[in-house]
């Protein structure tokens, strides 16, 4: 599956962030420790030299995929047109049959946090919700089965449990 290109400002703000300091801090530091380490001698038994030319490699690829995906990537913000529908960049509060409250965030690919709650919009439980309300009951299918849902709250704003 091909990932969206849609992101909150929040999350375009971070990667470019990342990218700004892998690119004039982290990388400038490794390249300086792989000189020094080249300087001493022998490079085929220097670990500190074979480390830093793999780090730099690491380094090296993140920042193209970096530059790449930030030029790909669309900027959502909320619009006061979306109020009380979930969309891109909605808080939503759950609740499961079990009266199990949750609390989600629908968020971009590139920006998707399990430990904040954060889904990505191409994830079932955010397909399933964009363009529901509150009251609507969502059926969303799993790898471990059906879960149905009962929309309580909908924010653009961080919804406080």
């Amino acid at each position: 599956m091909n990932k969206s290109l849609l992101i909150t400002r929040e999350g375009w703000d971070a990667l470019d962030k990342e990218l700004k300091y892998l690119w004039k801090e982290e990388r400038p530091l490794v390249t300086q420790s792989v000189s020094e380490a080249a300087a001493q001698g022998d490079r085929s038994e220097n670990a500190e030299y074979i480390y830093g030319k793999k780090r730099l490699r690491e380094i090296d690829r993140r920042i193209r995929f970096l530059s790449k995906r930030l030029d790909q990537l669309r900027i959502v913000e909320p619009d006061p047109r979306q109020e009380g529908r979930v969309f891109f960049g909605a808080w939503v509060k759950l609740e499961d049959d079990n009266e199990n409250i949750r609390i989600f965030r629908i968020v971009g690919a590139d920006e998707f946090d399990p430990a904040k709650q954060w889904i990505s919009i191409d994830s079932p439980v955010a397909r399933a919700l964009i363009g529901k309300q509150v009251e609507d009951e969502v059926v969303v299918t799993t790898p471990g089965g059906k879960i149905t849902y009962f929309i309580l709250e909908i924010s653009y704003k961080p919804i406080i449990s």
